[in-house]
């Protein structure tokens, strides 16, 4: 893409971000849902102004990766720990239930290939951690119980999503899994998720020593972004999703997460001045308003619907059937926790999302040729309800509430 190119789509995509979410907001409808139908319309299933090259699509995993760090720094690890394995618990079910009723659906109602089948059935296992953030974010209720039990389940949905896409992957180009390569990864992940808080707090102790003696201005915010990114990187480098890197820094800068070491025959409690993720936050915010958009917009330029054979009776068949085993996988995870019965709702419907994560898995299938051309739409139409609906859904659903 030519410079001026570049400029111009940015352009676009900041313009038509601001005015369809200002739009919707208007209506009582969440600010991200504009954000996606600006991608819808600016990109391939409309008006084709954009395309979802990997310029942008870098732009909004930054976007991405910022909104996981300022999810990080409201994440109280503490609160969350209170709620015990209820967020294990749905992030299992939000995972199994969905990929073995998809499987179930594909191979024997429809009589799809085995492979085929795993690659829909893990298709439905996705939960956009992002779009599930923003949606509660914009509804006032990402600090509510229920929304903390929802992340935690998010994030580990996200890691239970790699390790099958990696199954999948190596399942599709060598018709074989290699289980050593396989315990690697989740060593890898599972590490990286135990240390990288710390080892990044300890960073962020650093950095808060350097910026009270800073004699010019941006320390703080350059050496706070240098940090998402060297974690975003290192995420990466162990086989995790880039996001939680964003996380696990946010998590550094967070007051709600310290630790005691021993340090020459005392114990020091390693934990940032407590103005600094208030600083941190005015910083940052700018960036997050600006960068996050780019992100649920490139979701909605992802969602090519021009692709779809719209008179194919088979397609419609397909995404029926995995839309309805998909809202029901997602949505029975609420309820297998002990939760009043308005907190299991609100669980079920916000795991819902697929957003770029299922777009992921489709794309995957179809660029290896194990989704043919109808399969791949049938996905698509799955992957955009499951996406575009839970925020009305909960937006009805909490304005019952009050």
């Amino acid at each position: 893409m030519e410079l001026h190119q570049f400029f111009l789509f940015l352009a676009i995509i900041l313009i038509a971000a601001r005015l369809l979410s200002e739009t919707v907001a208007r209506f009582g409808i969440p600010s991200v849902i504009g954000e996606l139908l600006a991608g819808l319309l600016i990109g391939p299933s409309l008006l084709g102004w954009v395309s979802p090259d990997t310029t942008m699509r870098l732009l909004a995993e930054i976007g991405i990766i910022l909104l996981l760090f300022e999810v990080g720094m409201d994440t109280n690890l503490s609160r969350l720990a209170r709620s015990g394995a209820k967020p294990y618990i749905v992030a299992v079910v939000g995972f199994a239930l969905p990929f073995a009723l998809g499987y179930g659906v594909s191979a024997w109602l429809f009589g799809l290939s085995n492979l085929t089948a795993l690659f829909i059935g893990g298709t439905l296992t996705a939960t956009s951690i992002g779009i599930t953030v923003r949606v509660l974010d914009d509804l006032g209720r990402r600090q509510t119980d229920e929304a903390q039990i929802v992340i935690g389940a998010a994030v580990l949905d996200d890691i239970l999503g790699v390790l099958t896409l990696a199954f999948l992957y190596q399942f599709a180009v060598g018709h074989e899994v290699s289980i050593k390569a396989l315990g690697e990864v989740s060593l890898y992940i599972v590490l990286f998720m135990l240390l990288a808080p710390v080892a990044a707090k300890l960073a962020a102790v650093v950095i808060d020593r350097l910026d009270q003696r800073a004699s010019s201005p941006g320390l703080l915010l350059t050496m706070a972004l240098s940090l998402i990114l060297l974690f975003s990187w290192l995420a990466h480098a162990v086989g995790a999703p880039e996001i939680m890197g964003g996380f696990a820094a946010g998590l550094a800068f967070s007051q709600h997460f310290g630790f005691k070491l021993p340090l020459f025959g005392q114990h020091n409690t390693f934990q940032p001045s407590p103005k600094l993720a208030h600083r941190l936050e005015e910083q940052m915010r700018p960036l997050i308003h600006t960068f996050s958009p780019l992100f649920f917009v490139m979701v909605g330029v992802s969602l090519n619907l021009s692709e779809v054979n719209w008179g194919s009776a088979f397609v419609w068949m397909l995404a029926g059937s995995l839309l309805l085993v998909g809202f029901l996988g997602k949505f029975a995870a609420g309820f297998f926790i002990h939760e009043p019965r308005h907190h299991q709702i609100a669980i079920g419907l916000s795991m819902i999302p697929r957003g770029e994560v299922g777009l992921i898995f489709a794309q995957l299938g179809f660029s290896q040729g194990i989704l043919n051309g109808e399969l791949y739409a049938a996905m698509l139409i799955v992957i955009a309800l499951t996406t575009m609906t839970p925020p009305f859904l909960l937006k009805w659903f909490y304005g019952r509430q009050t």
